[in-house]
């Protein structure tokens, strides 16, 4: 595996410019600070109830985990040029995305053209027929798009960014990226004196006007609300803080209910009518007269209001479909075909498991690759070869030969590093970037996004399920 790329340091005794104020001042913070601070900021943490439930985790009493997600101190810092050229790529990029989903649902001409297989398509699990031929406004299906980027170094010790992958369905993490900031602003104020850092505390306002103007045509005040899976959730905290932030309500299931072809919530005034779902459900529990008919966290009857128009879902079922990890080959392809343009942001090379070819190849270099499951998440389902034993190795490759088209490979990137307070001190650790892109009327985001950071050593998974952290993301501004 090739040398990592430093976000930090040019080379042993060179900083790079955009860190150099920030680097003076670490030289001078003495750990026993630094570690004063880690602890105070995990208490204030834990006091907000900043945690994610983790699934399967029991305590000793038999009932679910809660953790935080370990916060690092040094904050990953991206140059205004670089910012701007990636903002670019996010924009075209999901453009492209959402044109995909209208095609998928509507003329297909990316499959009459030969350029998606149709079995890619149809076949796919988050392929929702019922979605055929439905409008949505603007064609925007994927109105919170969270894009999945890494660093790796380059042959001349430079480094180039990649798309790992794309969230078109439920993407979560944004609640942290706003506390973090919050967060170091408490910690270390005299930093952001010294430092230009763009903001990103008006998130909830631009998601907010994004949710608004997807609202049906015919309504001035639309009312918006959070609907979530509930307490139970992982992702609970976020559900709740964004509705917060928003000043929308948070319901679930039970709290809504369709008549007359409109969507109601029950309020203490009586019943309300609902304009805009800000969904963080699946698809598969949205209405049980449709989807699982066992499902108690959706709303029967909503896709008949849905279809009808008389209500939006952000993000609009069936967005799956475009951020399965079989259909993200063809992303590149499909930014030429309906924008004209080449793509901005390079995908990381990928081998298709149910291609005979590169099924061959990747049986022959299990221990090089990453290989995932394409519907896998959280860092799950997956393969990292260099990292495996050889017992791991071959009961994938049982797995692998089992269902092939269960399966991507792709090399194994050198993620960049970044310097990380733990507890010997400070190290390099793996990160990844994840800016959250609103699709409304324009599309539009705040500069950076969460730093997810691998915390153990050596290794190359970020998802705070398996034991990642998150470092607050600063763009400079010019």
């Amino acid at each position: 595996m090739k040398p990592s790329f430093d976000e930090m340091q040019a080379a042993p005794d060179a900083v790079r410019e955009h860190y150099r104020i920030y680097d003076r001042w670490l030289a001078g913070q003495p750990r026993e600070v630094m570690h004063a601070r880690r602890e105070e900021a995990e208490m204030i943490f834990r006091r907000v109830g900043i945690t994610f439930a983790v699934y399967g985790a029991k305590d000793e009493d038999g009932a679910g985990t809660e953790r935080l997600i370990p916060f690092d101190l040094i904050p990953r810092v991206i140059p205004s040029a670089e910012w701007r050229e990636m903002e670019q790529g996010l924009r075209q990029r999901v453009t492209a995305l959402n044109r995909f989903i209208h095609d998928v649902y509507h003329e297909q001409a990316i499959v009459k053209a030969g350029i998606v297989p149709a079995e890619q398509v149809f076949r796919n699990a988050q392929y929702r027929p019922e979605m055929q031929g439905v409008d949505v406004p603007g064609g925007v299906y994927s109105h919170i798009s969270g894009i999945d980027i890494v660093r790796a170094a380059n042959a001349d010790g430079s480094g180039s960014y990649y798309v790992l992958e794309d969230n078109l369905r439920v993407p979560s993490g944004v609640s942290y990226m706003l506390e973090n900031r919050k967060m170091m602003m408490r910690l270390f104020p005299d930093l952001f004196s010294a430092h230009r850092v763009a903001p990103v505390a008006h998130y909830p306002d631009l998601l907010l006007d994004t949710l608004r103007a997807v609202a049906p045509p015919s309504v001035n005040e639309p009312t918006v609300v959070l609907l979530t899976p509930g307490m139970y959730n992982s992702a609970y905290f976020e559900h709740a803080f964004l509705a917060q932030q928003m000043g929308v309500e948070l319901v679930e299931g039970k709290d809504l209910f369709v008549k007359d072809n409109f969507v109601f919530m029950r309020t203490t005034q009586g019943p309300k009518r609902v304009d805009v779902i800000y969904r963080r459900v699946d698809d598969d529990f949205l209405d049980p007269l449709v989807f699982r008919p066992d499902s108690t966290l959706g709303c029967a009857g909503l896709l008949s209001v849905y279809r009808a128009g008389n209500v939006m879902l952000a993000n609009a079922i069936g967005t799956g479909v475009a951020d399965d990890k079989s259909i993200y080959p063809y992303v590149p392809k499909m930014i030429e075909f309906y924008l004209g343009e080449k793509p901005i942001l390079n995908n990381v090379p990928t081998w298709l498991c149910r291609e005979d070819e590169d099924l061959k190849y990747v049986l022959g270099h299990l221990d090089e690759l990453v290989v995932k499951e394409v519907h896998g998440a959280g860092g799950y389902g997956m393969l990292v070869g260099p990292a495996a034993s050889k017992a791991e190795i071959e009961a994938f490759r049982g797995a692998l030969i089992a269902n092939p088209s269960n399966y991507i490979a792709q090399p194994t990137l050198a993620l960049s590093t970044c310097p990380t307070f733990v507890d010997s001190g400070i190290a390099p650790r793996h990160i990844d970037l994840r800016p959250f892109v609103l699709s409304g009327k324009t599309v539009q985001m705040v500069p950076g996004g969460l730093t997810r950071v691998a915390l153990k050593e050596g290794s190359l998974v970020v998802n705070s399920s398996q034991g990642g952290g998150t470092k607050d993301t600063w763009v400079l501004e010019s």
